[in-house]
């Protein structure tokens, strides 16, 4: 069950910005110039991120939270996606 991403708390400091979700998850992540930001299962397991770098992967979980699916911006693929 994937549930639905929201920042509900974001945190200014001196110099950088932080999202976290109602789980408490990292969702943003910004200083700098440089920027990520991930999205998370029900499980709490990163079923994505990315960054301003243009790094990005992407993952799938059994029930589990063990990984059944990568894929990532350098064309690496394991498992088998949903």
């Amino acid at each position: 069950m994937k549930r639905r991403i929201r920042a509900v708390q974001f945190i200014k400091y001196t110099s950088y910005l932080i999202g976290y979700d109602a789980y408490g998850n990292e969702t943003y992540y910004e200083d700098d110039g440089y920027w990520s930001k991930s999205e998370f299962d029900a499980n709490g397991n990163t079923t994505y991120y990315e960054n301003s770098r243009g790094e990005w992967f992407k993952g799938e979980y059994d029930k589990n939270s063990n990984r059944t699916y990568y894929e990532n911006y350098e064309g690496i693929v394991r498992g088998v996606k949903k």
